[in-house]
């Protein structure tokens, strides 16, 4: 009976070590700053950010939708589903969405992703695209899909250390 009681007061004891290690995550972040090296530090809170308006719908099929919208300007949204739902060969999750900020410097910034059975893809006139595909390149590359779509026949090879069958 005394290890059933020692064992309900050391789960009560990491109860109580978890939450205040909760409070102390959830506080208000807050950071000095200043010359470290003359010993000059100025308390410095960081701005909060309202949240101005917010949605979440999570629907029983699966499918959810979400958005926000910051009072600094910084919005969100995102919906999903399950695409060809009970079909293992074809099931996929189908997310997309878009997310908009603005950048230090002013810029406005916006991103439009999708994330499928094809991967994640993001768009944004900020992201880098790849240079242009050389002339030469693009040709090559048209002449090897032409051929692909049009092979030519095996030729069978004599191999003279297999006493002459042909592959």
């Amino acid at each position: 009976m005394c290890s059933g009681y020692s064992h309900k007061i050391n789960k009560m004891k990491l109860f109580i070590v978890c939450c205040l290690v909760a409070g102390a995550l959830a506080a208000p972040q807050n950071y000095y700053q200043g010359n470290y090296n003359q010993g000059q530090y100025q308390y410095q809170s960081k701005n909060i950010v309202p949240i101005v308006s917010e949605t979440n719908e999570v629907n029983p099929d699966g499918s959810y939708r979400y958005s926000y919208v910051t009072g600094d300007g910084q919005q969100a949204q995102a919906q999903g589903y399950l695409k060809n739902a009970g079909n293992p060969q074809t099931e996929a999750q189908v997310s997309q969405g878009s997310y908009s900020y603005t950048a230090l410097d002013g810029t406005p910034i916006t991103v439009n992703w999708v994330a499928d059975e094809n991967g994640f893809r993001a768009e944004g006139a900020h992201l880098p695209t790849p240079p242009p595909i050389p002339e030469a390149i693009q040709k090559s590359l048209g002449l090897v899909s032409q051929n692909q779509r049009f092979p030519t026949h095996h030729q069978p090879q004599y191999n003279q250390y297999n006493q002459g069958r042909y592959y």
